[in-house]
């Protein structure tokens, strides 16, 4: 029987460009190039003697013989992938590996972490802290934290919770003979930007915030830049400026006084983003991954309880004046 299989990265290939209906997409998906993916799957063709594929003008379709197996070449990948996770020994007393944006780690998770660690002593946690999103299926990472949409086809996916965006300030700027205390008070004050993810256009920027405010007359363009959410926050926290923050993010400067949100409104993150913890599907119930997920949601159900200690906002009546 062995001897009659094709090639195991041709099989990937073909399961890669049927679920994505392109060689393009399925090529990123596995690191190589679409030339590299086509020549896969014409030699798995050549090798079974059939077509997989058929083009419609532009648009790529399964042939019906490919339609027929490809839920089975699923099933098979998924459960090779579970049967390596068991040869790692991903077990309840190994070692937990997270992947997680750096400004979420350091904003929110870290400050967590060790209550994990009291109630699982048994489960040591390393936080792989990149903006990349990881291949779980071909690195050794157990478990992502991610911003998006929650469409990742493949894992399991466990929505955390929603995302606004709101200013947010030192203390200090809101007394004095400048103090916020309106949006229109910002014609007065730096502007601190989170440029982030470039490619992100889910996250409002001040622009987008100021017209919701119904605020005119301030440069939305002005202040620095910041690549990293976590530097943005500091920013504020040092009095450097006003910083349009996620409520996630700064929910425990606020809490504890660092920073105040001297007034609304709130802008929802377009394109109904959100926090997920996501996890393959074939390792979802190993007893670490699953200790994890209970506790991580239980924290974010935590925090959908707490209302963040923000400072009641003021009238805003005349506000774009």
């Amino acid at each position: 029987m062995w001897d009659r299989l094709p090639p195991l990265n041709a099989l990937r290939a073909l399961e890669a460009a049927a679920r994505h209906l392109s060689f393009t997409r399925a090529a990123e998906e596995l690191g190589v190039t679409a030339a590299a993916v086509g020549q896969q799957v014409r030699s798995l063709e050549t090798h079974l003697g059939i077509a997989l594929f058929r083009r419609r003008g532009r648009a790529l379709m399964l042939t019906e013989s490919a339609q027929a197996a490809l839920p089975e070449l699923r099933e098979g990948f998924e459960k090779l992938a579970s049967a390596v996770e068991r040869l790692r020994g991903h077990d309840a007393r190994g070692s937990l590996v997270v992947s997680v944006e750096p400004s979420f780690a350091a904003k929110w998770l870290v400050r967590r972490l060790d209550g994990f660690r009291d109630a699982h002593p048994d489960i040591g946690v390393r936080l792989d802290a990149s903006s990349r999103v990881v291949d779980l299926a071909r690195e050794d990472v157990d478990i992502g934290i991610r911003y998006g949409n929650g469409a990742w086809p493949g894992l399991r996916v466990d929505k955390l919770f929603d995302e606004s965006v709101f200013p947010v300030c030192a203390p200090a700027l809101i007394r004095g003979e400048n103090a916020l205390r309106h949006p229109r008070d910002l014609r007065g004050h730096v502007l601190l930007h989170d440029t982030g993810d470039p490619t992100d256009e889910g996250w409002p920027d001040w622009e987008t915030w100021l017209r919701a405010a119904g605020v005119e007359g301030v440069d939305a363009s002005r202040g620095p830049r910041f690549s990293e959410t976590s530097m943005v926050v500091q920013a504020a926290i040092d009095g450097q400026g006003v910083a349009l923050a996620g409520a996630v993010l700064v929910a425990d400067d606020i809490a504890a006084g660092r920073l105040v949100r001297p007034f609304g409104p709130r802008v929802q993150t377009r394109l109904a983003l959100a926090y997920y913890l996501v996890c393959l599907e074939a390792a979802a119930d190993t007893p670490k991954i699953t200790a994890f997920r209970h506790w991580i949601l239980e924290q974010a159900r935590g925090r959908d309880e707490d209302h963040g200690g923000e400072r009641p906002e003021p009238p805003e009546e005349d506000a774009s004046r």
